[in-house]
């Protein structure tokens, strides 16, 4: 629930509606600056109306009579908030408006429910994963105006086929721009934030029943592409003389044999590479998407990196350890990076993670716990996705179970 909410009632009058020397009055309310009229069906004399107060002026019988009713509302009106406040409902000034004038069902909406999930949800997210949630609140917006002509739906509106629609509507979209249509896992990932909203929604009481209670969502299991030995030595074997594909080339490099994702390498600051008591290089940080703890000895490959660009400008400007680039020149760049190196596969930032799990260090027999440590995934489960057994590591062990069959045999 947000504490920092700025609430404020004030009063005025409408005089280019006035009708024989009385305009109607209206109570502002103000939330966070967001603000909605509430027309309040009493009159008062231009005469005795007071603009700069809100209030009426004098001691006549109506501008007491005015006052007293305007204290009354605005007692009203604060006491529609605590109530919002108290039960940690979504507050706005039309939420504010609905319940001081009993309009309670108005309340709940996809809109609003959005917009609370972002506002308190929000906060324990990373700010990539929040701006997925907008992403899906976008195709949420054109699936309602497309098939409801509606900027906005009822929340107790929401049944199966409202989830059933906007599966197909997914499904249907071609991108206009450089983005690629919708996969299946895509789409599913999409029904999942709608899925926690709705669930969100139900928690707080704002609907009774789950849309979601007869809809499944089952993700295919994917295989994660990664490099091999070879294409990720023709990586660093390769010169480039144009600084920014060197620079890339550089930052996919370290992650290969640090296994950072990409929005915790952008972050990394010189304090959070520690020298340890034995004189090694660790680098000691949070992951951003979950906050696992990250503690890594560093690998002679990935200390090169760091010195290469201690006294980088660009760094030190920005306090951290590399260069900032956005995700999507990054992933552009490797595009051509990957085309110079001949490697025909879909080069992607992440792709140097799996690798990090899989060539890097499983194949050469890290043991699967260590890699799910140095990954900071809170679940070995996890890691199992990222970590696949490849060919070298399959013939080492069975070359190992060989050997020990044979001793036994003696």
């Amino acid at each position: 629930m947000k504490t920092s909410q700025t609430f404020r009632v004030y009063f005025t009058i409408k005089s280019d509606k006035a009708r024989n020397g009385k305009a109607p009055l209206y109570a502002a309310v103000t939330v966070n600056k967001e603000k909605a009229f509430i027309a309040l069906k009493q009159h008062i004399s231009l005469s005795v109306w007071d603009f700069g107060k809100g209030a009426a002026r004098g001691t006549r019988d109506e501008a007491r009579r005015v006052n007293a009713y305007l204290d009354e509302v605005r007692l009203a009106l604060g006491n529609c908030y605590k109530e919002l406040l108290l039960k940690g409902k979504l507050i706005t000034p039309k939420t504010v408006k609905s319940l001081f004038l009993g309009e309670t069902d108005e309340t709940y909406t996809l809109n609003r429910l959005i917009t609370y999930h972002n506002e308190t949800s929000g906060k324990s997210l990373s700010r990539e994963t929040l701006r997925h949630y907008f992403g899906t609140q976008r195709y949420l917006s054109r699936y309602v105006a497309a098939h409801y002509r509606a900027d906005d739906l009822l929340l107790k509106d929401l049944d199966h086929g409202f989830i059933q629609g906007f599966d197909a509507f997914l499904r249907s979209q071609q991108p206009k721009d450089h983005h690629k249509p919708l996969k299946d896992n895509g789409i599913k990932v999409h029904l999942k934030r709608l899925k926690k909203m709705v669930h969100l929604a139900q928690d707080m009481q704002w609907i009774d029943r789950d849309p979601f209670a007869t809809f499944r969502i089952r993700m295919k299991k994917v295989a994660r592409d990664f490099l091999t030995e070879a294409e990720l030595r023709a990586i660093e074997s390769k010169v480039f003389d144009l600084e920014r594909l060197s620079l890339i080339k550089d930052l996919f490099i370290f992650s290969c044999y640090t296994g950072l994702a990409y929005c915790d390498l952008m972050s990394l600051k010189p304090g959070q590479v520690v020298k340890a008591e034995d004189g090694e290089l660790w680098i000691r940080t949070a992951r951003e998407k979950t906050a696992e703890p990250v503690n890594l000895p560093l690998l002679p490959k990935a200390v090169e990196l760091i010195k290469k660009y201690r006294h980088n400008e660009r760094s030190l400007y920005n306090g951290t350890v590399f260069p900032l680039l956005s995700n999507q020149k990054v992933n552009n760049y490797l595009k051509e990076i990957a085309e110079c190196c001949g490697i025909h596969k879909n080069l992607t930032f992440h792709m140097a993670r799996h690798t990090f799990a899989t060539t890097v260090t499983l194949s050469n027999g890290v043991p699967l716990e260590t890699v799910s440590k140095i990954l900071g995934h809170s679940k070995v489960a996890t890691t199992q996705i990222y970590a696949r057994v490849v060919e070298k590591k399959l013939k080492m062990d069975m070359m190992n179970l060989k050997e020990k069959l044979n001793n036994q045999k003696l």
